[in-house]
């Protein structure tokens, strides 16, 4: 039985009504929106830097690679935590705390060159991974039904929409002005996202009461650090080094016994009772595999149009040019969004999840039979980004209907923590593919076709068996046919409310 969340508005206003129908005419969904582009083009930024970063801060290329590893290791660890901790403490304060972290992130590395520094400045950024759950929590508490399918997709989208504008931004900031540059230019992007958050977000009137899980905190980040960088590690280190291994049987041990402790703690970090319900449980699944399949559309496609003339296959397009081709993909995600909410409302997300991942598989299968034209390419991608986006846009849907109003955004934190493990272990198996499959031109080795093409396969393979996950998710007594739902409203349980506020019954 859910406790009753006490009613806490943040700042002086009319009283809140039930959850999802409280007044007001702040541009609450653009400015979020514009929260969770910024975050995709705060981790996109680096990208187009990471070739020439050893030469400005006089480091090896090993130590940039922490640039990128540190905003995954961080996000990962903090996305959940600060999911519970907007679920318990109020979600616009955390979003605010987040959204600011990640400005002075941005802050640190215009002012130094020094590695070390930059390291843990991207760190600090890594904190912006909560916005979109903490966003999609803030929009099911806010919104009215008829308006929270298409503003959830579209936050969902956000992700590929800003890193799609991001790298072509960066790159011509980089080419054209000095790198410092762009770090400022985030920053200023940053505190208009801080400060338009604070005016047009109202705090959300649900809390789900209890005392901070500190252990469990302490307890998945542990185990989360070590997994990730034995993944991201791997190819670097040698998956079978002593440190790899180590990190790996760490991972286990140290996950294990968090299990156990969050089986036995009184207000746990995160509801594993809930998490293991079908309904909850397989759409994680599901997203760990769709953001594996999605991550290798940018990664390969990247590589492949970059690479030289000489190899038979590679268009050697700059840097500026690789980020203008990722560009349609975004605007289709954009474009999409509303699609894939009315294909929600009409068919059921776990219809709109599986679909989305056959596209993404469809998208795959024209890569491989074309890989040399420019145009090809850039459908292929296009195809990825539009299937990405429905299998995206569906599955905060399917957790905001399967779990009760007061775990919304520790729920949808958890769902992009596997998200995050899905992108990590798709660069890992990208670069292994890749590695494996190189031939040498001139003194170096490139990858060959034959080892993008294995790679795209791979992906699609693993699309399909999102599909899969997605069709075996059980039904949504929301669904179109289905049952009623409980919705809670001012701490109060209401059975048959047409909408997706609260918990469902048997979920």
């Amino acid at each position: 039985m859910d406790q009753p969340a006490p009613i806490s508005p943040a700042r002086p206003g009319p009283t809140p009504g039930p959850v999802g129908t409280r007044p007001g005419n702040r541009p609450t969904v653009p400015v979020l929106a514009f929260g969770g582009i910024l975050m995709a083009v705060m981790q996109t930024v680096v990208v187009p830097l990471l070739p020439d970063l050893p030469r400005l801060t006089g480091s090896s290329p090993g130590a940039v690679s922490w640039m990128v590893t540190a905003t995954l290791l961080a996000g990962a660890v903090l996305t959940p935590v600060l999911g519970r901790a907007g679920d318990m403490y109020g979600k616009r304060r955390v979003l605010t705390g987040a959204l600011a972290l990640m400005t002075v992130g941005s802050v640190m590395c215009a002012l130094s060159s020094d590695i070390g520094v930059l390291i843990a400045a991207r760190a600090l950024q890594g904190a912006a991974a909560s916005v979109v759950p903490l966003s999609i929590s803030i929009l099911r508490d806010e919104l009215p039904p008829e308006r929270r399918g298409s503003a959830v997709a579209l936050m969902s989208s956000t992700v590929g929409i800003g890193a799609a504008l991001g790298l072509p931004l960066a790159a011509t900031v980089v080419q054209y002005a000095d790198w410092h540059t762009m770090f400022w230019l985030t920053s200023v992007l940053g505190a208009a996202g801080v400060t338009a958050v604070w005016w047009a977000v109202d705090e959300s009137p649900v809390r789900e009461p209890g005392r901070f899980d500190v252990l469990g905190a302490l307890g998945i980040a542990a185990g989360l650090t070590c997994l990730l960088l034995g993944v991201s590690q791997g190819g670097t280190w040698g998956w079978g080094s002593p440190r790899v291994l180590g990190l790996f049987l760490a991972a286990v041990v140290v996950l294990a016994l968090w299990w156990w402790q969050q089986r036995h703690a009184r207000s746990p970090l995160v509801d594993l009772k809930l998490v293991t319900r079908p309904r909850v449980g397989l759409s994680h699944v599901a997203a760990l595999l769709t953001g594996f399949a999605f991550y290798a559309n940018s990664l390969v496609t990247a590589q492949l149009v970059q690479a030289p003339k000489a190899t038979g296959y590679g268009l050697g397009l700059s840097i500026v040019a690789t980020g203008l081709c990722l560009l349609p993909g975004g605007i289709t995600m954009l474009l999409f969004s509303p699609m894939s909410a009315r294909i929600s409302a009409s068919r059921g997300p776990r219809v709109t999840l599986a679909l989305g991942a056959a596209v993404i598989a469809c998208g795959y299968a024209l890569r491989i039979a074309d890989s040399r034209d420019l145009w090809m390419i850039i459908v292929g991608a296009t195809v990825v980004a539009t299937g990405t986006t429905l299998a995206y846009s569906a599955l905060p849907t399917l957790i905001l209907r399967a779990v009760p109003a007061g775990q919304t955004a520790s729920a949808n934190g958890v769902n992009v923590l596997m998200r995050t493990i899905g992108q990590a272990t798709s660069s890992a198996a990208v670069a292994a593919v890749l590695v494996h499959h190189s031939a040498p031109l001139g003194s170096a080795l490139v990858p060959t076709l034959h080892g993008y093409l294995l790679a795209f396969a791979m992906a699609g393979a693993v699309a399909l068996a999102a599909c899969a996950a997605a069709l075996t998710i059980p039904g949504d007594p929301g669904d179109p046919g289905g049952g009623s739902r409980f919705v809670r409203t001012k701490g109060a349980r209401v059975k048959g409310a047409p909408d997706e506020a609260g918990a469902l019954e048997g979920a």
